[in-house]
């Protein structure tokens, strides 16, 4: 068995385009090799920032194929499929015959015994795997037509410790690695992947990326143990850092504690975001004016960590003058500049929008039973941060700057806060708005995004969501549920279709309330499906839920899938399913109409009246309770109706001698089903 080992070596690559190319380049080699029939034992891919490194072991030097016959399609098939048939076997009609056999006349081909030399295929299943990936964002460079993430500048490949001859565009493949540069002496012969790795060793570069990690982690931690500081590292900064650099040091640096006046977030954005450092909290979780570097060099004279220090001074430098300037600046000033900021091209400015929010207070102040003039204040000046100058510098804390600006303003806690929190979630995992005021503003700026761009048919596609519109449904929905808020979507939605025809908006969509309400029902589904409730709940729920309270709809799935095992659920479903599994094969048998109307006059046995009082008795629930019902409560009354209606089923024959008594008969238990129904369509529940 032998191994292949191929190396790209370019100018650096940028972290998420190194993590891209090495995953999918070593997914397309392993295709293309299986495809040829070429087995191996394991494959492997690595990467720094110049390189790009795959490993292959247990793979043959040659494969000999045994003689074999093969059958082709009938021969009265398209020409089509005897055409794949050639092509994907790699014959010429040359090599295809006709053969009788029971289910008719069909083609076969004879694949005759031959070896086939593992290196030669190399040759082009390589450059074939190189040229089939595309970078997400790629470059040309000199006179050169290959577009690659990075200018590369040379290509290893060996197999079997021989080298593997190719062209890919103006490079040949060889046997030689460069080491930090170009230059001649630069220039190190590999023979072997193990050879290569001596070579990095070397030079102390750490080819594998997980092995980086760990070194970087290690020291950070023990640098944060021998201060006493908190090691709660982002973990996304982690992946990236360890792509950054192929000889990892780390360098504890410091920065003047003046700037800890600032609010801490404008640090922590500068120094993670834009520096790629580490910030380092003390064990309250305040932020201390030490942050940690990875550099791709050790720092023996100090002159890197000097360097560092010198630039994050300068940024936050200017981070202080913004905060000095901004925080004084009065939002509900601010306010008249979103004028000139616009949300989009039909939907008007950040000004437009924050007065349809403004004027969307009132509903949601009624259905919340809060503060109208609260929600009025926050949602007037929630947009106004963004035209200061931190969030033009500092995007990624729009909100977050507006709360500060507004607790120096003098605002209160309630108002400021929502500023910040009606941006919830940000993310799948994210945290929802929890405060009243918050969670106010955050449904209404989203109902408005949701109303305005499908107001002007602007709506997801089954592969685009360009305006991330499932998102914020989906953050609208969570804020909803996690909040236990009954609230009746299509009022607001309602109203805030009038606000917009106000603003003189051209909608093009007539049916918005109706399709805003689908959107979020479908990613209602999806929200209930995450939370492991089964599918045909789900449709059963939602098929009798007419309501657009989302949170009666997601307790009432909750509570079902709680006790669909229990003797509870069991008793209901099976009762049900007595009864309609008998209306279905009269309805089989017979195109009569059964409403569900049964004729009292017509009962003949005390079973019959028993079942019709539980079920008025049932429907009498239904009806006084509808907007405070209990649906554990709902259980036990439909589950008690079960010895009722076993009396029944025991000592009534549906199937009466006399068609009008039949008939009436089946009245009622379609009346007992339809009231089942009212809770949710049982007949789409699988079983217990």
């Amino acid at each position: 068995m032998a191994e292949l080992f191929i190396e790209l070596f370019s100018e650096e690559i940028p972290s998420k385009l190194q993590i891209d190319a090495r995953q999918k380049i070593k997914q397309m080699i392993d295709e293309k090799l299986k495809k040829k029939g070429i087995n191996f034992k394991s494959s492997k891919s690595f990467s720094t920032p110049k390189r790009l490194v795959f490993f292959i072991e247990g793979i043959p030097e040659k494969i000999e194929q045994k003689k074999k016959i093969i059958k082709g399609p009938n021969v009265d098939a398209p020409q089509a499929a005897l055409d794949g048939f050639i092509k994907s076997n790699n014959l010429s009609k040359l090599d295809i015959y006709k053969k009788n056999l029971e289910k008719g006349e069909f083609y076969f081909a004879e694949i005759k015994p031959k070896v086939i030399d593992i290196l030669k295929e190399l040759q082009s299943i390589i450059p074939e795997a190189l040229q089939s990936y595309s970078w997400k964002k790629s470059m040309k460079w000199s006179v050169y037509d290959l577009s690659w993430g990075r200018p590369l500048k040379s290509i290893i490949a060996l197999f079997n410790n021989k080298v593997i001859n190719f062209n890919f565009f103006h490079l040949q493949s060889g046997d030689l690695t460069l080491i930090d540069g170009t230059d001649e002496d630069k220039i190190k012969k590999i023979n072997s992947f193990k050879s290569y790795l001596s070579v990095l060793k070397s030079q102390n570069i750490i080819l594998d990326q997980e092995k980086r990690k760990n070194i970087i982690v290690r020291k950070m931690n023990n640098i944060c143990n021998a201060r006493n500081l908190k090691n709660n590292f982002n973990e996304k900064l982690i992946e990236e850092v360890v792509n950054l650099v192929e000889k990892p040091n780390v360098i504890v640096g410091r920065f003047d504690e003046i700037y800890l006046k600032v609010p801490q977030e404008i640090l922590i954005v500068t120094m993670q975001q834009h520096q790629k450092y580490f910030p380092l909290f003390d064990n309250n979780n305040k932020l201390t004016n030490l942050f940690l570097l990875v550099s791709n060099l050790a720092d023996k004279k100090g002159y890197i960590k000097t360097g560092n220090q010198r630039v994050i001074e300068a940024r936050l430098s200017d981070a202080k003058f913004f905060w000095d300037k901004n925080k004084t600046q009065s939002l509900v000033k601010q306010v008249a500049k979103l004028k000139n900021l616009y949300f989009f091209n039909r939907l008007g400015t950040f000004y437009d929008r924050t007065q349809r929010l403004r004027k969307l207070a009132s509903p949601i102040s009624d259905q919340l039973n809060l503060s109208k003039e609260k929600i009025e204040i926050a949602s007037s000046i929630c947009k106004a941060d963004l035209v200061s100058d931190l969030v033009r510098e500092y995007p990624e804390l729009q909100g977050v700057m507006g709360r500060y600006f507004a607790i120096e303003q003098g605002f209160e806690a309630d108002v400021s806060l929502a500023i910040s929190d009606h941006y919830l979630p940000t993310g799948v995992n994210s945290e929802v708005p929890k405060k009243p005021i918050s969670v106010a503003v955050s449904l209404i700026d989203k109902i408005d995004i949701l109303v305005g761009f499908f107001g002007i048919n602007e709506k997801p596609t089954s592969s685009k969501d360009p305006f991330a519109l499932r998102r914020t449904a989906i953050g609208l929905l969570r804020t909803i549920i996690e909040n236990k808020l009954s609230v009746q979507l299509k009022d607001i939605i309602n109203y805030s279709i009038v606000i917009y025809e106000e603003q003189n908006t051209k909608f093009i969509n007539n049916l918005v309330t109706k399709e805003v309400l689908i959107f979020l029902r479908e990613r209602f589904k999806n929200i209930l499906k995450d939370k492991k409730i089964r599918n045909d709940i789900i449709e059963a729920v939602d098929s009798s839920h007419t309501d657009n309270d989302f949170l009666a709809l997601y307790k009432k799935c909750s509570i079902i899938n709680k006790n669909i095992s229990k003797d509870i659920c069991k008793n209901i479903i099976g009762t049900y399913k007595r009864a309609s599994n008998i209306i279905e094969q009269e309805l089989k048998s017979k195109k009569e109409e059964i409403s569900g109307q049964p004729e009292s006059f017509l009962f003949k046995k005390d079973e019959e009246k028993h079942l019709y009082n539980k079920i008025n008795e049932i429907r009498q629930y239904f009806s006084s309770t509808r907007k405070r019902e209990s649906y554990e409560e709902t259980l036990k009354i439909l589950a008690e109706a079960k010895s009722t209606t076993d009396n029944f089923f025991d000592n009534v024959i549906v199937n009466d001698e006399n068609s009008d008594i039949k008939k009436n008969r089946l009245e009622l238990l379609q009346m007992f089903c339809k009231t089942y129904n009212n809770f949710i369509d049982f007949s789409k529940v699988e079983g217990a």
